[in-house]
């Protein structure tokens, strides 16, 4: 059985459901989630108002002002219009290079990546700001895929409260994004952190994402080797290799920050 396969309208229905009664149940007054333009944010954008209504839904731009003549700031804007919801466009280019102004004065050689994932972590604290600010959850718009993969910030777009697509695949979110109605030019187009100019997952992904998804779901649904993986994949044994040394050396992305017990200390 191919585990990628799955009935859409019956998922849309539990995801839908799911984040209905975890916002009743955290007593929210609804979410916040960051609009990038991507397809996993606009699928979660759209869950959430078809199941706790448009005026509970709070859609965030954040995007850098070089970035807002491209297509993603675009695409944002068709999903914010096209659901209706309520959105809040914040200037994020001063607070990155505040960011850099401080690290240069202080004579810190910061990395690309480095920056890189000190944008995602601002992002996250002007969500959570207006989720405080108006009793709100930040809902997350992680994917298996990423998840599994670590192939997101700590503490930056994984800080959030809850995930509603993480046990979803990309290609299963796509499938997903058909049914609701997400805008053809979100759901054709590349994958993109938006973490610097031209930025796209495939070039830090070991596979694109058709690949990766078959892989990993004979890896962790099929509990294949990883030489029955490559050969029923047809994706080279290296790749499969390197797919697996990523998950677990992401692996403290997806845990509670390790700690020794009480009862290990007190037994010491």
């Amino acid at each position: 059985m191919n585990v990628l396969q799955f009935d859409t309208e019956q998922e849309i229905t539990r995801i839908k459901n799911f984040i209905r009664n975890y916002v009743r149940q955290a007593e929210a007054r609804g979410v916040v989630l960051g609009i990038s333009g991507g397809i996993d944010s606009a699928v979660v954008a759209f869950l959430a108002s078809k199941a706790i209504g448009k005026k509970s839904v709070k859609g965030l731009l954040l995007f850098e002002d070089q970035a807002k003549d491209g297509v993603d700031y675009r695409d944002a804007k068709k999903v914010i219009s096209q659901l209706g919801i309520e959105s809040i466009e914040f200037r994020f280019t001063p607070l990155v290079n505040a960011f850099q102004g401080v690290l240069r004065d202080s004579h810190f050689p910061f990395s690309k990546i480095t920056l890189a994932n000190i944008k995602a972590r601002t992002r996250m604290v002007i969500l959570y700001a207006v989720a405080n600010q108006d009793s709100f959850l930040v809902i997350g718009t992680g994917d298996k895929s990423e998840e599994k993969l670590g192939y997101f910030t700590k503490y930056g777009d994984g800080g959030v409260d809850f995930m509603p697509i993480a046990h979803l695949y990309k290609t299963q979110v796509k499938e997903i994004a058909k049914k609701l109605g997400v805008p053809r030019s979100i759901i054709e187009k590349p994958s993109s952190p938006n973490l610097w100019l031209d930025h796209k997952a495939s070039d830090e992904l070991p596979l694109d994402y058709p690949a990766l998804d078959k892989v990993l779901s004979l890896l962790f649904e099929g509990k294949k080797n990883e030489l029955d993986t490559s050969k029923l994949s047809h994706v080279p044994l290296c790749k499969v290799k390197e797919v697996t040394r990523m998950y677990h050396s992401s692996k403290h992305k997806r845990e509670y920050p390790a700690m020794i017990s009480e009862r290990v200390r007190y037994l010491e």
